[in-house]
């Protein structure tokens, strides 16, 4: 039987960061890293195209939180000790500088995630942290004040302390149930929606910088809104308030099989009178105009054709010839398209679930296990997810360098 200081189940962001912040508040710690897959840090290297979003600029608690949309209330005291701010200064510390873009994402200055997986793979032998590759763990056990973790090879470890860092591999929950906690069920959270609509036919490629799109879902409680970017896709809809929408609307479009229906206005903040009104100003001042080539929006030519298309306005239809029946359902459908979600497809960049270990059985001021002492958990084991940004990086961060604190004190007292 082997025995360490602490054992951390999981090889990823969430794993690394919580035994690199132990070995490095208490010097000498005999930590190990337990990996079931040959590759450590999968989801770090893929991330962002390959360019790793570490964090988002959000350095307002309230607001950081906001962002969250499962734990934003069990975060506030977390984020009060370690949020975005913290994580650049220590990946500064460590020899990488991030970079802020204009959407608040930040990344190494270098544009690769291998630069983050570099820092993190150096920094963890640096300290003495062990890592163990194809290594799957059973089962655990707590026996006394310690956990007795089995592995598929038959080897057994021994320690005071465990790091459960598992992700929203349904493994990693299992043990966590086993070790006594309740499960709240995992559903996809962060996805595009799939559309099929006459509008969007021959569109893909085409975004839009600022929409506003109500979702409504059969039987839910409340309607969901969001706004910000978004984009036409071979299947329907993505961007920014699409994936926003998917999080905080994950549970119910769950429920509901995916089927919905949203509402977007394409040229937010403008209303339908004032959309209706710019098109009769235009009506009256180039009635010899054809419609098709005077748009006073900022949607693309593409897109404007469309739109008139499916408001049966001709191709070569002119201005005087286009009444005011033409007219608002140009407006209409500018401001409030509705169409219809016939399914969920998939955010390539992330694969990020909304369920895991719920979060009433965990303190967040230490992220250990309310049920049993000296099991602590981080990352979306837990029953935390993010919105697309960085955010669910930083619940990584933030909870593992929580757990690696309450540890690293445990084992000096």
């Amino acid at each position: 039987m082997e025995e360490f200081d602490l054992i951390v189940v999981g090889g990823g962001a969430a794993g690394y960061f919580g035994a690199i912040a132990c070995a490095e508040t208490r010097p000498g710690s005999r930590v190990v890293i337990l990996e079931a897959t040959p590759r450590v840090l999968t989801k770090v290297k893929i991330s962002g195209g390959g360019r790793c979003n570490v964090t988002h600029h959000q350095f307002e608690t309230k607001r950081l939180v906001a962002s969250y949309p499962r734990g934003h209330k069990e975060l506030i005291g977390a984020f009060h000790r370690f949020q975005p701010r913290d994580t650049v200064a220590w990946f500064a510390d460590h020899g990488v500088e991030l970079k802020v873009e204009p959407d608040g994402r930040m990344f190494p200055i270098t544009d690769s995630s291998q630069t983050i997986i570099d820092c993190l793979e150096r920094t963890a032998h640096d300290n003495g942290v062990e890592v163990r590759l194809r290594t799957l763990v059973q089962r655990i056990e707590k026996v006394d004040e310690h956990f007795l973790v089995h592995t598929k090879e038959g080897t057994v470890l021994r320690s005071r302390f465990l790091l459960l860092a598992t992700g929203s591999m349904p493994f990693g929950q299992n043990l966590a149930r086993d070790l006594g906690h309740r499960l709240v069920d995992p559903v996809p959270s962060l996805f595009t929606f799939e559309i099929k609509d006459p509008l969007l036919e021959g569109l893909s490629g085409t975004s839009f910088p600022r929409v506003h799109i109500q979702l409504k879902v059969a039987e839910a409680a409340q309607d969901f809104q969001q706004e910000g970017p978004c984009l036409i896709t071979h299947w329907g809809l993505s961007g920014p308030a699409v994936l926003k929408l998917s999080a905080f609307a994950a549970r119910e479009l769950f429920a509901s099989h995916y089927k919905a229906q949203v509402q977007i206005n394409w040229e937010h903040p403008l209303k339908f009178e004032a959309a209706l009104q710019q098109l009769e100003t235009l009506r009256q001042q180039y009635p010899k105009k054809r419609v098709s080539n005077e748009n006073p929006f900022s949607c693309t030519r593409r897109f404007w054709e469309a739109l008139l298309r499916e408001s049966g306005v001709q191709p070569a239809q002119l201005y005087a010839e286009t009444g005011k029946k033409n007219l608002q359902d140009i407006a209409r459908r500018l401001t409030g398209t509705i169409l219809t979600v016939e399914g969920k497809g998939v955010f390539k960049e992330e694969f990020v679930t909304a369920g895991g270990v719920s979060r009433e059985e965990i303190d967040f001021r230490r992220m250990e296990s309310k049920v049993c002492p000296g099991l602590f958990l981080s990352g979306e084991v837990l029953d935390v997810d993010g919105i697309t940004g960085g955010f669910n990086f930083q619940n990584a961060w933030t909870g593992s360098w929580l757990a690696a604190q309450a540890i690293a004190q445990s084992l000096n007292s």
